[in-house]
């Protein structure tokens, strides 16, 4: 009874023993489970670490220990962990006002800056030009590393080539006619000045939001010369309509005139041609028996000029006149014979 009371009493230094190799078996567990915790812990770290992913309008730029690498596209993608860091650049087009903000993000209220938008113009007048700038970046690795500040870098340049280009306008051209010359120019100098400083950007577009005078009134004269220059426009546009109109009717009617005048000339031509041929067969007639031919030609010209006309013989004496037709006259010089004359005129002559 006695040992095995010491077997079990507490005081005993074997039970001592067996619960400090308990204690020791639990502490080994635990710190197995501890530690098998805190392997899965840095497994995950690890995982979560190595993987990553790029979307569709991003560019991952890989650095290792600071020092840029490649350049990764969309899709997922593996690095090694703590070692290489991964920068997210957006690709897409992005853009900044110049000249106005827009308050609380409504495009709708915008408030003017004058430090922005006020420019003077070649014939010394001011003039207040809003811009928009689209751009995007073209080189991921030398937007994050050739400037600290790539975007602002882009507003001085485009503020400075706009002042430049406006420069070089009259008022009237910023504010009506020239905006789409001056918007080329612009853009053409800024991709140049890009292109020089190499900061990984690229000019999408740039263009001409709003050109006013600074003060109400140049506001109103400029409307009214816009207007009058609409109206220049529409009367100009009216008078190229009518005139399109009436020309086809013109053109005919010129050609009527000289399709007609060309008959007319065709006609007189032939005319003259046929009377060549009639005065060269007379003057033929005319060469075997001129005198013949001579007093023909007098009596046709005379039935021509006279015709019908009765013929008055007055011997001056008072007496018989004798009445000839101008065909009995003919008769009698041509054949020489004044038997030919009528029998009323025989008698007649006889009674003188």
């Amino acid at each position: 009874m006695a040992e095995n009371f010491r077997e079990f009493n507490p005081g005993n230094g074997s039970g001592n023993d067996r619960n400090n190799r308990i204690l020791r078996k639990g502490g080994r567990f635990y710190g197995r489970l501890i530690t098998t915790i805190v392997c899965l812990l840095i497994l995950a770290v690890l995982m979560l670490e190595s993987v990553y992913s790029i979307g569709e309008q991003e560019q991952g730029v890989v650095t290792t220990f600071g020092h840029a690498g490649s350049v990764v596209t969309s899709g997922l993608h593996f690095k090694i962990p703590f070692v290489q860091r991964v920068t997210k650049v957006n690709t897409t087009i992005l853009g900044f006002p110049i000249g106005y903000r827009s308050a609380d993000d409504d495009s709708a209220s915008q408030e003017q800056i004058d430090d922005e938008s006020l420019m003077i113009t070649s014939d010394f007048n001011f003039v207040n030009v809003d811009f928009y700038v689209e751009y995007k970046v073209s080189d991921p690795v030398k937007y994050l590393y050739n400037s600290q500040q790539p975007k602002e870098i882009l507003k001085n340049i485009a503020q400075s080539c706009i002042r430049n280009i406006i420069s070089n306008y009259a008022v009237d051209d910023v504010i009506t006619t020239g905006k789409s010359k001056i918007q080329a120019e612009i853009k053409d100098m800024i991709i140049e000045k890009l292109e020089e400083q190499d900061i990984g950007l690229m000019l999408v577009n740039i263009s001409m939001q709003d050109a006013e005078p600074p003060t109400e009134d140049v506001i109103e004269a400029f409307k009214a010369v816009e207007t009058a220059k609409q109206g220049k426009e529409t009367a100009i546009n009216n008078a190229n309509k009518y005139r399109n109109e009436k020309l086809p009717e013109a053109n005919a009617k010129a050609d009527q005139i000289t399709q007609d005048a060309e008959a007319a000339k065709q006609e007189r031509v032939n005319e003259g041609i046929a009377q060549a041929a009639r005065f060269n067969e007379m003057y033929a007639e005319y060469e075997k028996n001129p005198l013949l031919t001579k007093q023909r030609m007098f009596y046709e010209a005379m039935e021509e000029v006279l015709p019908g006309v009765k013929l008055i013989i007055d011997d001056g004496s008072g007496g018989l006149n004798k009445t000839l037709y101008l065909d009995e006259l003919q008769l009698e010089d041509i054949t020489g014979d004044k038997s030919a004359s009528s029998p009323n005129d025989t008698s007649a002559q006889e009674e003188q």
